[in-house]
């Protein structure tokens, strides 16, 4: 007997936190990314020519042949000790911190996840600033949690908006990227630094602080965490990240926190992965320790200072009268804000079909988002290739400005 064919495909049922993300915007940046007849500046992704690859193969061979056994077996959900001690040296330069205070993260969106699946519970809020990073909101959200934009200046949050949001929503915690912002680009000056911490300190609300983009300075400047300020080491998750430093395919940043949460977290992160690649770590571990990471990110930075220049010189002049454009002292983004009657997600369409792509602003607000705005990311290609594709970004925002 031959069973009828059912009128529509099978659906499987999902939850209702993944209600309407069938797609997200990082899928659609490796998407635009992954296509040869378009320059994306949608992502920010590393140009492989600028990898280590000499450096980092050397320890991977130097682990699988030193270490092999224990680099292909089960780990610990804390992170490997060779790791977590270069992870709290590194830290050490501004902040004291030891080994038992990291827990290792497979990149620091899992870090982010880690942390809310230690910290939220269905209902909470979370404060961020506005615009924000995109996939941190995705990552509070699926956790029940409900985002707040908090507004921001040149120089980060505004301390007097945030103590203000504090004192309306109550939240569960506060989430800012201080240094180098994505998606801005922005930096906070120390003096502002302190004025969001006396916030935090006077309200008692911890802080989650990101830094996957700190060491890239292109004025030689760096600046020290909001977590190394006094008292506010020990209410302050602090996520670290490999990814824009030595490799994005090697998915290992770590979180450092101090007191009872570092259980907490290590128990969360069992949950999601058990443990980070145990060789990855230890490659990690193995660079950390015998390459010269800091030479290393200085000849990226420059490459990158050159192509931000050549990016800023090339988009100024093609930007409606009022726009308003980032000039970051380091990091990967620019943040252009076209202003009243642009909308950048509906020039998306005729930007790409003229072989260029950006990513629209309006995801990376949790709430009032500007719709003139746009992210472009500069260090993927050379200077050369970013003039002629800003060029002809250029002719799409002259076309839809006449419209």
């Amino acid at each position: 007997m031959t069973m009828p064919l059912p009128s529509e495909p099978y659906r499987f049922p999902v939850a209702a936190r993944y209600a309407g993300m069938e797609s997200s915007p990082l899928k659609d940046i490796f998407a635009l990314a992954a296509r040869e007849d378009v320059v994306s500046f949608a992502g920010g992704i590393p140009d492989p020519e600028l990898f280590d690859l000499e450096d980092v193969a050397a320890c991977y061979d130097w682990v699988l042949t030193h270490q092999g056994h224990r680099a292909l077996q089960y780990g610990v959900s804390e992170g490997e000790a060779e790791l977590r001690e270069q992870a709290a040296r590194r830290l050490s330069r501004d902040l004291p911190t030891d080994a038992s205070q990291i827990r290792v993260t497979s990149g620091s969106q899992e870090g982010l996840f880690v942390v809310a699946e230690a910290m939220l519970e269905p209902g909470d809020v979370v404060l961020v600033e506005s615009p924000t990073y995109l996939a941190a909101v995705q990552a509070f959200a699926v956790h029940g949690a409900r985002m707040i934009g908090v507004d921001t200046d040149d120089d980060g949050v505004v301390p007097e908006a945030l103590e203000e949001a504090i004192r309306t929503h109550h939240p569960r915690m506060v989430y800012l990227i201080p240094t180098f912002q994505n998606p801005t680009g922005r930096t906070m000056p120390v003096a502002r630094r302190q004025a969001v911490a006396d916030v935090l300190l006077r309200t008692g609300v911890p802080l989650v602080e990101d830094d996957p983009y700190g060491a890239l300075s292109f004025t030689g400047s760096t600046w020290a965490p909001i977590a190394s300020l006094p008292g506010m080491g020990e209410r302050t998750l602090l996520l670290n990240s490999m990814s824009k430093l030595m490799s994005p395919g090697v998915r290992i940043g770590w979180i450092r926190a101090e007191g009872s949460i570092l259980d907490t977290l290590a128990v969360a992160k069992a949950a999601i992965s058990m443990q980070s690649s145990v060789v990855d770590q230890l490659t990690v571990a193995r660079y950390l320790a015998t390459a010269d990471l800091d030479a290393h990110i200085a000849r990226v930075s420059a490459v990158y200072r050159e192509r931000r220049d050549a990016m800023a010189s090339a988009i100024a002049p093609v930007l409606p009268d009022g726009a308003h454009l980032t000039r970051p002292d380091g990091g990967m983004f620019l943040w252009a804000a076209l202003g009243e009657g642009y909308d950048a997600q509906r020039m998306l369409a005729e930007a790409v079909a003229a072989g260029v792509a950006y990513l629209p602003g309006w995801s990376f607000y949790a709430d009032q988002a500007d719709l003139s705005t746009m992210r472009l990311s500069f260090v993927t290609h050379s200077p050369a290739v970013i003039a002629d594709a800003v060029a002809r970004l250029g002719q799409v925002i002259a076309q839809h400005r006449r419209h």
